[in-house]
């Protein structure tokens, strides 16, 4: 069965920096694209940032130029590296699978715990 295991998550002051991982089982990782979503309080979860099999990434706009994604194949590992954090990027880090275009699924069967990422102005 699928397992998604976020951690890195924490408590910083703007401008400060995070390492989130995401530690993936029960899916053939190598081949799928993955992704990074966070949800505030109150808002929809959102996809910030994806990466294919191969490496290439995508960003939203509200992160480009100061989140980086990345993957380790051999260990079924995604990482997003967050610099110059900003208070509004306080939310709920989650990681999953995303369509072979890189878009979300319509509908997801399983989410992990997420990691809390909280930035304080």
């Amino acid at each position: 069965q699928v397992q998604l295991v976020e951690s890195g998550g924490g408590l910083v002051q703007a401008g400060g920096s995070l390492r989130l991982s995401c530690a993936a089982s029960g899916i053939t990782f190598s081949v799928n694209v993955m992704g990074w979503f966070r949800q505030a309080p109150g808002k929809q979860r959102e996809l910030v940032a994806s990466i294919t099999y191969i490496g290439s990434s995508n960003y939203a706009d509200s992160v480009k130029g100061r989140f980086t994604v990345s993957r380790d194949n051999a260990k079924n590992t995604v990482y997003l590296q967050m610099n110059n954090l900003k208070p509004e990027d306080t939310a709920v880090y989650y990681c999953n699978r995303l369509r072979p275009d890189g878009r979300p699924w319509s509908r997801y069967d399983y989410w992990g715990q997420g990691t809390q990422v909280t930035v304080s102005s």
